[in-house]
């Protein structure tokens, strides 16, 4: 699989197999991610890889937390920005809509966050989940280089075969999290990314992007 193929093939999977993943994939795929940007080559990323009982314990854990309808931990950064403008907002309601109904969530669902929630929770049947921490003493440029090794490794994985989907949710839940995977308390958690093959017969979801015009503008050429 060439560079263009991954990039255009990888998407956030909500319907893995099951099916287990051999560590010395998942070994080869994090030590190349190393290569991934990194600003002062700092290197700031600390992933916890969590599969097998381990992670199945985590997940009655935070599913229990989801379907007795716990708001979640305390934030420790915002998702997004408190008041989104168009055309952000707009890209965001599509997307959510889109992305509700194909796992069969209606708006007007009232139990529609404890639904959301519990399927994360589950990180939709995953048989890993790679838990991203930075130290708490890092900045904005660090963060940027997580999100460029967290690309990276989906890319990877790509390569591999495998599917993958990031999910911020984890943080609602970090202090279970937390305890699973003991990380101490000058870490914070960035998110967690599921792993696994795809389950077949499921409908593929493919949100769309905007149009290169509405985001890149092309200076002296």
């Amino acid at each position: 699989m060439d560079v263009y193929e991954a990039v255009d093939s990888r998407r956030a999977v909500r319907a893995f197999s099951g099916e287990p993943v051999p560590r010395a994939v998942l070994e080869r795929v994090l030590a190349t991610a190393a290569r991934a940007p990194s600003s002062g080559n700092l290197q700031p990323w600390h992933v916890y890889v969590v599969t097998g009982e381990p992670l199945a314990e985590l997940k009655r854990r935070a599913t229990a937390r989801a379907l007795a309808g716990d708001p979640g931990d305390e934030r420790e950064y915002p998702m997004y920005p408190a008041e989104l403008a168009s055309p952000y907002v707009d890209r965001f309601s599509a997307a959510a809509a889109q992305r509700y109904q194909a796992l069969g969530i209606e708006r007007d669902d009232l139990d529609r966050p404890k639904k959301i929630a519990a399927l994360n929770s589950e990180a939709f049947g995953a048989p890993v989940v790679l838990f991203c921490y930075l130290d708490r003493t890092m900045g904005p440029g660090q963060w940027g280089d997580a999100g460029m090794y967290l690309q990276t490794v989906m890319l990877l994985l790509r390569a591999e075969g495998l599917h993958s989907c990031p999910q911020v949710m984890w943080t609602m839940y970090r202090r279970t999290v937390s305890r699973t995977v003991g990380a101490d308390d000058g870490l914070v958690l960035f998110c967690g990314v599921a792993v696994g093959f795809e389950k077949e017969g499921v409908p593929r979801l493919r949100t769309g992007r905007a149009d290169m015009t509405e985001t890149v503008s092309f200076i002296g050429v």
